[in-house]
């Protein structure tokens, strides 16, 4: 029995990237670079990834991705407002078509009432179109992290294949 394997998240957005001949770029906080990682684990991702800035200090999220000081120290790192703003910086900054960014606490500390640990801030930017997405995962550090990559990618997915408009 020839069973085939079922392609991977980041190997359906590769597709989907080529054959639309889109561009991506990204900005990642609490993720580390693991979402530019499991992206650059497709051969042939050279061809639509662009880069990624890993941005964990506010100095780095607003010299580099642009990210307004307002916009920081009103809404904090953690944000819907400073997701947007981390995705539109690395769509202006690599010159893409889209951009992803992530921004949360991965825990175990960091959290407050109102900003509990496992709060992940996923946003996506393109031309004319921006979508933030806010979860709280119940996971350690590396679970947190991991799930905040699969919605991310997710994200990125549905939007590639026009579910979410």
């Amino acid at each position: 029995m020839n069973k085939e394997k079922k392609p991977t998240l980041e190997e359906r957005i590769g597709q989907l990237l080529v054959h639309e001949g889109l561009t991506l770029a990204l900005a990642e906080s609490c993720t580390g670079g693991l979402l530019g990682h499991r992206i650059t684990n497709v051969p042939g991702s050279f061809g639509y990834f662009m880069g990624g800035v890993t941005a964990y200090a506010y100095e780095v999220k607003e010299r580099v991705l642009g990210v307004r000081h307002d916009t920081l120290y009103e809404h904090g790192a953690v944000s819907e407002q400073t997701a947007l703003e981390m995705a539109r910086g690395a769509r202006r900054l690599l010159m893409t078509d889209i951009a992803l960014s992530v921004t949360g606490i991965a825990g175990p500390g960091g959290g407050t009432p109102e900003k509990p640990v496992g709060l992940a801030c996923i946003a996506l930017s393109t031309c004319d179109f921006e979508r933030c997405e806010r979860h709280v995962w119940p996971h350690d550090r590396a679970g947190n992290k991991a799930a905040s990559v699969k919605a991310a990618l997710t994200l990125l997915l549905e939007y590639l294949e026009g579910r979410i408009t």
